[in-house]
């Protein structure tokens, strides 16, 4: 059996809809659908659930919500309305809504969540009633009857282990599930999202405790791209990654998947496929434990911004016994997480997600550093951009550093910073943000080109 995710472009109408309904009848192996909110219809529309978190905010507020509130059924409406579904749904949606604005708003956290967690709830019964009034047998699963027991962590929680074992009950449906994607509920019975775009996360917990023999996640793409089609003009699409390289490209700014959503699937070493839903015959991207033609070296470039970095000089610093450990006690009473470090002799880089770092907390910090430390120089250094090429096949692929750099160098762009993880599938490089676009087309054209 396979368990198919759709998101929130896929589901964004009624002519959406219609396409999941025949993807989903395409292949009796479906059995498990996976559904996100409502999406964007168009550049200029609103999501479902950044309505419904407006919506939750102005009732906590105790502002006026009917606008908000208006909107969001509309936009059940609309898409009832396109597939003749008539009003039974829209009442048990709007009946949902007004008990979430009557729910408890002692606990903020809490009540916000489930607003959030009701884009997918109340999508996935319009889903169920959809494939059941054509014809398709299906029944709407909610994630507590389930048992896709989470963490006590509002917006961020993560599977409980036993959950697992609870949803292999799923494979005895002879219905089609429609399951919501996004959140599950605590031991105690309260709504707990998962991070944003938590519905990946969703459908390949679902993959794992099913034990699906595929997890197919369908998006508005016919495949993951080597490299961002807004910075490269119809890059190639990627046919087949490791788990590893998708990790590692997700990280770095890959927006296909959330960089975490596949690691219960991974753990299983279920396959997963990237299918177009407004072309399901697109053969899509494949990723897998394993890939034998692991040696085409670089399969994907990616980049994310809004990173600074910490540069420490101090001489004989490698020398020091316990350096590394009072630079991390210092971050780490700052209440600061790092994300990179690396480092020579007689220096050492931290580099940090810059949103941490206001100008009071940095003035805070780099003089920890320079007096706790006796550094003989602590520098700053804002608006980073880390570009990062991954591929299993580097380790055996001579030539790649050089390539790298020597498009990087023609392009007239300074590499600040390098770093290469010991399992050789990346190798990270730090320049300034406003080169950021130049740098991965001067990379793509070295690669791929």
């Amino acid at each position: 059996m396979n368990v198919v995710k759709f998101g929130g472009s896929s589901l964004a109408s009624g002519s959406q809809l219609k396409k999941v309904l025949q993807i989903v009848k395409g292949d009796k192996a479906r059995k498990v659908v996976v559904v996100s909110a409502p999406g964007k219809r168009s550049s200029d529309d609103e999501k479902v659930t950044d309505l419904l978190i407006d919506l939750g905010m102005k009732a906590l507020a105790k502002q006026d919500y009917q606008a908000v509130l208006s909107s969001v059924i509309a936009r059940y409406s609309s898409i009832a309305e396109e597939l003749n579904l008539g009003n039974e749904i829209i009442d048990e949606i709007e009946l949902n809504l007004a008990a979430l604005v009557a729910g408890n708003k002692q606990e903020p956290d809490y009540y916000l969540d489930a607003f959030k967690a009701s884009g997918e709830d109340n999508n996935a019964k319009l889903v169920a009633a959809y494939f059941n009034h054509e014809g398709l047998p299906a029944r709407y699963v909610n994630p507590q009857e389930a048992g896709l027991i989470v963490t006590n962590e509002p917006g961020n929680a993560r599977v409980l282990p036993e959950a697992y074992e609870k949803l292999q009950q799923l494979r005895a449906s002879e219905e089609v599930i429609i399951f919501p994607g996004f959140f599950g509920y605590t031991k105690d019975g309260k709504v707990c999202t998962f991070s944003r775009g938590g519905s990946d996360i969703t459908g390949a917990i679902l993959a794992n405790g099913t034990q699906a023999d595929l997890y197919e996640n369908f998006t508005d793409v016919d495949a993951i791209y080597v490299a961002n089609p807004n910075v490269v003009e119809n890059p190639k699409g990627i046919k087949t990654l490791t788990y590893r390289e998708m990790r590692e490209l997700s990280y770095a700014g890959f927006s296909v998947l959330h960089d975490e959503a596949l690691q219960p699937a991974f753990k299983q070493g279920i396959p997963v496929q990237i299918k177009n839903t407004n072309n399901p015959e697109a053969p899509g991207t494949s990723i897998v434990k394993e890939r034998h033609s692991a040696d085409q070296g670089v399969v994907g470039i990616a980049s994310s911004h809004g990173f600074c970095s910490i540069y420490i000089e101090k001489y004989l610093m490698n020398r020091e016994i316990g350096f590394g450990r009072r630079v991390l006690e210092i971050l780490e009473d700052q209440k600061l997480s790092y994300e990179h470090m690396p480092s020579g002799i007689d220096d050492l880089t931290i580099i940090l997600r810059d949103h941490q770092l206001s100008d009071e907390r940095e003035a805070a910090l780099l003089e920890r550093l320079r007096v706790e430390l006796e550094a003989d120089s602590v520098v700053v250094e804002r608006n980073l951009a880390l570009i990062m090429i991954v591929g299993e096949g580097m380790r055996r692929k001579i030539g790649t550093m050089s390539k790298a750099a020597t498009a990087f160098a023609e392009s007239n762009i300074n590499i600040d910073m390098i770093n290469q993880g010991a399992s050789e599938v990346s190798v990270m490089f730090g320049i300034a943000a406003d080169q950021e676009d130049k740098a991965i087309q001067a990379l793509y054209k070295a690669f791929f080109e």
